[in-house]
């Protein structure tokens, strides 16, 4: 039975779908300003292992992930870079699927853009306007909040004598608003050089929070199954989004809301300013694997906070190269036919402590637990010369099952021959020759991930399996 932790209800619920055999999921993406950090690939990573376990579990999973590609800190930073915010982001947008990719993520079944979709937000803010949860002001709209009694439902704030209410306007920044509580759907242009969309509600573009309605609603429907992202976005974006939405629609909008734990760095919250701030690629540089670093940021719960260290990614590093080696030793080993009952008990008891601890809020930890256990009782068996031919076959089984969630174990390498092997350091020989060094380290990392350790020397290149 697959249990959630609900933000809407406070409690650990049993995820009964709309549909029956069927899920569908929204995850807050990114904001394509810069490189994506850790903390954002945490999240990521979390929302990947949500719908590998979805399927897991036998459900067809839609899965919509958006790409916030406006909003006030993309306009000024593709301005300070004179391009325009399509080019501007596109950088960013290419960098964070490089990201994905190497991180194992699959990627999801949809992925709307905020800018390919302003007549849905359009249509969602005259809709509001409508019903009066809506209002003008200097060319703006404004969510009123006094009009949805609700809101606070989701992050539990009491906002009760806290709501202005009335005609009074209240000044913010630029915006003249009738509650300081109330926020943006549709923002007028601050100046003829920011960017703006011609829409029948005005001149301006999309607040941030109606994006995720409008594009989520759009997708899935007006009530959907599970929204997932950062606990970071509960207040004020995930509140907003529910006000909205049920404000439009007069439905629930949401079923499961799952929320994600921030990840700190050497106990600190990470920042720019305190020096602990580290992208994904800044992270690959110091010498770090994709694969290592997807087993920490998958090691603790979602909904623990996690810390980030080197010494423990450093010790993530050997605990991956130790179960890889562990799955290569089971498959490389001499079995003989027949089967070893107390293996094939092992390998059903992981299976099943496995799905205990995944479907207890996705619980990894307990997860990876029962991946340990096993690996520790095969390998004294292997040892041991105790594993038969059946075992053999069902324990592979069984690992690749695991690694369908948590992609950890990686595509096996099959051995390389030695033809093979000379023939790619003559191929790095004459990409060094073209200077072209880059597809030179290309092969050098392919053959060190493959075992092979290459020794340039003055008679030529030597090499060696580890």
């Amino acid at each position: 039975m697959l249990r959630f932790r609900n933000t809407l209800t406070g409690n650990v619920d049993e995820f009964r779908p709309m549909r029956e055999g069927e899920a569908s999921f929204y995850y807050c993406g990114p904001t394509v300003w810069n490189y994506g950090h850790i903390g954002n690939f945490r999240s990521a990573i979390a929302a990947d292992i949500l719908r590998r376990y979805l399927k897991f579990k036998g459900y067809k999973v839609t899965h919509v992930m958006n790409i916030t590609d406006v909003e006030d800190r993309i306009i000024a930073e593709s301005q300070k870079a004179g391009k325009s915010i399509d080019e501007y982001t596109s950088i960013y947008i290419d960098a964070l699927w490089e990201d994905f990719d190497a991180l194992g993520c699959e990627r999801p079944d949809i992925v709307p853009r905020a800018t390919r979709h302003i007549p849905e937000m359009v249509e969602l803010i005259e809709k509001l306007l409508a019903s009066d949860h809506a209002y003008r002001s200097d060319d703006s709209i404004y969510y009123r909040i006094g009009s949805f009694p609700e809101y606070g439902k989701l992050s539990k704030i009491k906002f009760e004598g806290n709501i202005a209410g009335g005609s009074d306007r209240i000044k913010t920044d630029r915006y003249d608003k009738e509650d300081v509580r109330d926020f943006a759907l549709w923002k007028a242009p601050a100046s003829e050089t920011e960017p703006a969309w011609d829409a029948p509600i005005g001149r301006g573009r999309p607040g941030w929070h109606i994006e995720c309605s409008a594009m989520s609603m759009k997708y899935l429907g007006e009530t959907f199954d599970i929204h997932a992202g950062g606990i970071d976005l509960v207040f004020p974006h995930h509140e907003n989004e529910i006000a909205q939405s049920e404000g439009a629609t007069g439905k629930p909008f949401v079923r499961y809301w799952i929320h994600f734990e921030h990840l700190k760095v050497d106990g600190e919250t990470m920042s720019k300013s305190k020096g602990n701030y580290y992208t994904f690629r800044d992270i690959k540089e110091k010498g770090f694997s994709a694969a290592a670093i997807r087993y920490f940021l998958l090691s603790v719960p979602h909904n623990k906070q996690l810390n980030f260290t080197f010494d423990a990614l450093a010790g993530a590093e050997k605990t991956v190269a130790s179960l890889r080696d562990f799955r290569a030793r089971l498959s490389e080993a001499k079995t003989e036919p027949g089967k070893n009952e107390k293996l094939s008990e092992a390998a059903a008891r992981a299976l099943r402590e496995f799905e205990a601890g995944m479907d207890d809020d996705l619980n990894t930890s307990i997860a990876l637990a029962a991946v340990h256990n096993l690996s520790r009782e095969v390998n004294t068996a292997l040892a041991r010369k105790q594993v038969k031919a059946e075992n053999q076959r069902e324990l592979l089984d069984v690992i690749d099952r695991f690694d369908t969630v948590l992609n950890i174990f990686g595509e096996q390498q099959r051995e390389m021959l030695d033809s093979e092997i000379q023939s790619l350091i003559d191929e790095r020989q004459e990409a060094r020759r073209r200077r072209d060094f880059g597809r030179a380290d290309e092969i050098r990392d392919d053959l060190s991930s493959r075992g092979i350790m290459l020794e340039d020397t003055k008679d030529g290149v030597r090499w060696k399996r580890k």
